[in-house]
């Protein structure tokens, strides 16, 4: 009789508690770890690890799936990295609380913020739900691949309070702060991890104008705070107002909040192309919260924050030109012929763009704009660049996007590291990752399907920052930054770790063969809606709840996911 229901054998064990990995086994029952080490007992299913590494399964605390996790039971890309726990409702953005006459509202906000279309947003939710805690039952009632958590996001909640008030950024009278805070304080006793916001001048609704939640003052987050405060339990996700505002001014903003609720915070942070270090006085800050006795984290993205443009893509170098607006629209076929004409060639790249989305003019950053290779390079050479290009061939930046985008049949895509590339390096996201207060993540899954593919980070992180990089991690470290620490970021504690009594989220992964496929174009949201996907070797199991769900990159039927509704404890066996 089989004393456990699946056995790994042999693997080496990177735990996640950033300890030195051991050759051991698994033992998994009832979608917990059951036994860990030397297991003797035989398992009803048994597989062969040796020459693998065996990590607990990987969480991402920055996702927007908040939609797809209604549409779909899968919530790739992420799974296809070995993550097994995503949160939504990050930036503040999302679709609950809502009444049915805001729909439309709120669908706005996704689409300018996230870049997600209106039509697959329309078709794909049932809006079945108007409070949060209903929006978290149809989560709930959900099969899916991995487990998913959500925060209480700040737009949406801002609106339902307010109404046209907080849609048009009003401030909130001393009635609307106890009404939000007693909306936070029923959403955590409902189950959300927490609170998020976004104050960036970036987040911006489909027609052009700023999001509900940007410029709240701070005596309205710190309201909000005090409904996490009065649940128990909670933390603060924010989109800080960088560059628009200093970090001094932010970082004092948000301390305030913490002091005043009790309750933790996280941030969203990354180092700038060029210019001065000034990530050390972020870093500084921490230590000072830290030494304060205030929990605050800054979340990293371990490779340059960037997006994809192109001619099948949300945006490109010349997608706000008036000479490009009449085949805007076409098929990529005829769009490319027209784009073959030598008059149009010329018009395009002598004209100046029309004003639009922050995002689209910045997909004209030349001195950092690459051409995406098949396998992608995160850490191109200057000297790749479109500005350099251009200088080495006399012509302009333009003349070189603009045959670049023409190749591969107009399905060629451009790199465009918008942050995260000091000096066209990776040693400042070195620096800021290795500081104790910062913690992996931005993924982004489930957004900017026309222009991002970020939810792959884990798999780069193992690639390039333990195989392939000198200056790299420990694997130890590294998936301890995967897994536990992000985990611990959002009181997620029964998860992130190999050891008896936790949750059975496992992957078994050959570090040799771990690389990133190319991005490609999938057709295969709500009313055909397209979206960035991107696939990975080296998987050889992903484990949720003690289910195979994927092998060797192949999804299998599990749907073992579950939401996760607030705060976990960690296992009473734990030491």
């Amino acid at each position: 009789m089989a004393a456990y229901d699946l056995v790994l054998r042999g693997g080496l064990i990177v735990d996640g508690s950033g300890d030195e990995p051991f050759t051991g086994d698994v033992a998994l029952s009832g979608g917990r770890i059951a036994a860990v080490g030397r297991v003797d007992g035989p398992g009803l299913h048994e597989i062969d690890a040796t020459g693998r590494i065996v990590t607990p399964g990987f969480v991402d605390i920055h996702t927007h799936y908040d939609g797809q996790a209604v549409w779909s039971e899968r919530m790739t890309p992420s799974s296809a990295h070995g993550v097994t726990t995503v949160v939504i409702g990050n930036c503040g953005v999302g679709f609950a609380p809502c009444r049915a006459a805001d729909h439309d509202l709120l669908i706005e906000v996704m689409e300018g913020v996230e870049d997600i279309p209106g039509v697959v947003m329309a078709e794909g939710l049932p809006w079945d739900w108007e409070t949060f805690p209903e929006f978290l039952d149809t989560l709930a009632a959900r099969p899916r691949d991995i487990d998913v958590a959500a925060y209480l996001p700040h737009s949406p909640l801002r609106v339902y309070a307010m109404g046209a008030r907080g849609a048009a950024r009003e401030a909130a009278t001393s009635d609307d702060l106890r009404r939000m805070r007693d909306l936070a304080r029923e959403a955590v006793e409902a189950g959300a991890l927490g609170f998020a916001t976004s104050r960036t001048f970036i987040h911006r609704t489909a027609n052009g104008t700023p999001i509900p939640s940007f410029e709240a003052s701070g005596e309205e987050l710190a309201a909000i705070a005090m409904g996490l405060a009065d649940a128990g339990a909670g933390i603060v996700q924010a989109v800080m107002d960088v560059p628009q505002r200093s970090w001094d001014e932010e970082l004092a903003m948000l301390r305030d909040v913490i002091r005043r609720s009790g309750r933790p915070a996280t941030f969203t942070f990354g180092a700038p192309n060029g210019g001065p270090p000034i990530w050390r006085p972020v870093l500084d800050a921490l230590d000072e919260a830290q030494a304060a006795g205030e929990v605050l984290s800054a979340q990293i993205f371990p490779r340059p924050i960037g997006m994809i443009v192109g001619l099948e893509l949300s945006t490109h170098p010349f997608a706000l030109s008036p000479s490009f607006q009449p085949i805007a629209r076409l098929p990529l076929a005829e769009k490319v012929a027209a784009l073959r004409d030598p008059a149009m060639r010329a018009r395009l790249i002598a004209e100046q763009p029309a004003v639009g989305h922050p995002l689209a003019a910045m997909g004209r950053s030349w001195p950092f704009m690459f051409p995406l290779g098949d396998p992608p390079v995160y850490e191109p050479a200057a000297s790749e660049s479109v500005a350099a290009r251009a200088v080495c061939a006399g012509v302009t930046p333009e003349e070189i996007a603009y045959d670049l985008l023409l190749e591969e049949g107009g399905r060629a895509m451009l790199y465009v590291a918008l942050g995260n590339f000091h000096e066209n390096r990776l040693d400042a996201v070195r620096e800021i990752m290795a500081h104790p207060a910062t913690v992996l993540g931005l993924g982004d899954g489930g957004a900017h399907y026309g222009s991002i593919c970020d939810a792959s980070y884990p798999t780069f992180m193992l690639a390039y920052w333990v195989r392939d990089r000198a200056n790299g991690f420990p694997l130890a470290q590294a998936v301890r930054m995967l897994a536990r620490d992000p985990a611990m970021v959002v009181g997620l504690a029964d998860r992130g770790l190999i050891a008896p009594g936790y949750k059975a989220d496992l992957n078994v992964i050959d570090l040799d063969r771990v690389a990133l496929h190319k991005p490609m174009l999938r057709s295969d949201l709500p009313a055909g809606g397209r979206r960035l996907d991107q696939g990975a070797d080296g998987y050889d199991l992903t484990i949720v709840a003690g289910e195979i769900i994927a092998e060797r990159g192949a999804p299998t039927a599990a749907r073992p996911g579950r939401l996760v509704r607030g705060a976990q404890a960690a296992p009473a066996t734990a030491a």
